[in-house]
């Protein structure tokens, strides 16, 4: 893939994702503040704003982890190993980068770490 596209990609991602970040975060601190709120309310309720605080978080941490992935992909680029695998090596397909340019691995690594529950 050209490294000027890559950049481009990984840059459009990144600022959607911290967006998306952002809005979590402030789901979950919303979700905090209703919690407090709800305390004197009956404990069913106070138990949706807990749940919906977890699952923010949940976001909110696969939303940074894809930040670090974005963020090692550009590393990549700088240092002239991006499009190669970070396991073996190997070339990574454009049409794999098109779909997701911060890829770390080949298909066939991602899909033997998947089933090694990595």
């Amino acid at each position: 893939m050209d490294q000027d596209r890559a950049r481009t990609l990984l840059r459009a991602e990144r600022d959607d994702v911290q967006g998306l970040l952002k809005d979590a975060q402030a789901a979950g601190t919303e979700d905090r503040e209703s919690e407090v709120d709800s305390a004197t309310e009956d404990i069913s309720d106070a138990a949706q704003p807990l749940a919906a605080q977890g699952m923010d978080d949940a976001i909110a941490e696969s939303l940074r982890a894809r930040l670090d992935a974005i963020d090692r992909a550009l590393l990549r680029l700088d240092d002239g190993t991006y499009g190669r695998s970070v396991l073996s090596g190997e070339p990574i397909p454009d049409e794999r980068l098109e779909a997701d340019p911060a890829a770390e691995l080949t298909i066939e690594e991602a899909k033997a770490a998947e089933a090694r529950g990595a």
